[in-house]
């Protein structure tokens, strides 16, 4: 690792786990962490509510950091997400379709499949002779996008009572979040770890695919390894928390900034960055926005930055 990013990375991880401290005695009670051996109550609400929760936060925000630093590689365009291709789109649709059919059973399981499914439907679309151009992936996964919001809209009309709770749960949370969501979030790291472990192949093909292919990397395949494995990392954060946006945006694009361009440090720096900035977000929208959407929050941050770049990119 470069000198430039291990101390970041270190700052980063220090300042990871002191939030995890501090957000998890945080909240509309404060809390110390002493008490939990002498109070039930405060017990309860730190392991039972707190815990999963900010856990989750974290794990969600790595998913969403890494798969931006994945797909910003992928399509060589610094205003790419883990959304770009659908999977966000399919993600809600499965949820959304889980609560008006079934009233909200198995939603977590129809999030995923819809989120992955979608993104699967755009490798096949975009497919062509074995090989998967980046310009038609892209094109393909906005108009795949775009008919998903469609549907999604459509339901939303027809959905009656149901209406609140779908609304509230597109702008994407962890108020609901329990132990459960955690043990399906815990294969998050996993996710992470494919991806880093190709951190040296994705600096290559940002060179371009033919300077790649001449220096032995197979690039079709990375790019399968990619997509696939950044839409299961999206997918598993749209199933916990909703659709949460601009994480993986804005998380790749600061981290840059600090550690540079190598992706052995950059998706280090990204996944640690990602969780920190989720957490508090998510800790500010229990203690102070009378459990506000995390999704607000961060489209909040997100937004101006995402007009940031468009500038820099109009007048560079």
């Amino acid at each position: 690792m470069r000198y430039r990013g291990l101390p970041a990375i270190l700052l980063l991880s220090a300042a990871l786990v002191l939030s995890l401290i501090i957000s998890v005695m945080i909240g509309p009670t404060s809390i110390m962490l002493s008490s939990i051996f002498v109070d039930a109550t405060a017990y309860q609400i730190i392991f039972d509510i707190r815990l999963p929760r900010v856990i989750a936060a974290v794990l969600v925000g790595a998913a969403l950091a890494t798969a931006g630093s994945a797909m910003q590689a992928l399509f060589k365009n610094p205003m790419a997400d883990p959304y770009i291709i659908g999977t966000s789109a399919g993600g809600s649709l499965g949820a959304v379709a889980s609560i008006v059919f079934l009233a909200g059973t198995g939603l977590h399981v129809f999030a995923f499949t819809g989120a992955v499914g979608a993104t699967f439907l755009v490798y096949t679309i975009a497919r062509r002779g074995g090989k998967i151009p980046v310009e038609t992936l892209l094109l393909t996964g906005v108009a795949l996008s775009m008919f998903l919001s469609a549907m999604l809209s459509f339901l939303m009309y027809g959905s009656g009572k149901s209406l609140q709770q779908i609304v509230f749960w597109l702008m994407g949370g962890f108020w609901t979040v329990s132990w459960n969501d955690v043990h399906v979030a815990l294969l998050i790291p996993a996710g992470c770890l494919v991806i880093y472990l190709f951190a040296r192949d994705i600096n290559i093909i940002s060179l371009g695919d033919e300077d790649a292919v001449h220096l032995g990397v197979n690039v079709e395949q990375l790019k399968v390894l990619l997509l696939f494995v950044s839409s299961v990392l999206a997918g598993i954060a749209v199933a916990i928390a909703g659709a949460i946006g601009f994480i993986g945006l804005i998380t790749p694009h600061l981290m840059r900034i600090i550690v540079g361009p190598d992706h052995r440090v950059l998706i280090p720096a990204a996944i640690l960055a990602g969780g920190l900035i989720l957490l508090w977000a998510d800790t500010f929208a229990r203690t102070f926005g009378n459990e506000m959407p995390v999704g607000i929050i961060t489209a909040f941050l997100g937004a101006p930055f995402f007009m940031f770049l468009l500038q820099r990119r109009i007048h560079a």
